[in-house]
């Protein structure tokens, strides 16, 4: 299948309607009907203000990032998109062209993603 390749950057402290953003938004995703999400908690890293953080067991919670990944269809994306500009939420993202299947698919996955590459 065609579609696309979400990646969301978020401190792990930001939050929206009083939640956690990584989770707020796992959950959007489940709510729209995406196939799956995932949250990445880094490791180390730096953004805008070329600070570098990296992860320690003294650490003070929310100095690092999470990523979420959504690997969507045209559709979801735009529906994805459209919710998140309601919310008025600011995230940096990527968004990346993706080729993407099912090997060996069952009876539960959706017929399209059963397309070979």
């Amino acid at each position: 299948m065609q579609g696309s390749f979400f990646r969301f950057y978020v401190h792990e402290d930001h939050r929206h309607h009083g939640k956690l953003v990584w989770e707020w938004l796992l959950e959007q995703g489940n709510r729209l009907g995406l196939r799956g999400g995932c949250a990445f908690r880094e490791m180390a890293g730096f953004g805008r203000h070329h600070q570098l953080h990296e992860a320690r067991v003294f650490d003070l919670a929310g100095a690092l990032t999470v990523e979420i990944e959504f690997i969507v269809t045209e559709g979801e994306a735009q529906r994805l998109l459209e919710m998140l500009r309601r919310e008025k939420v600011r995230l940096f993202y990527a968004y990346l062209p993706a080729r993407f299947g099912v090997i060996n698919p069952d009876a539960a996955d959706p017929p399209a993603a059963a397309e070979n590459p």
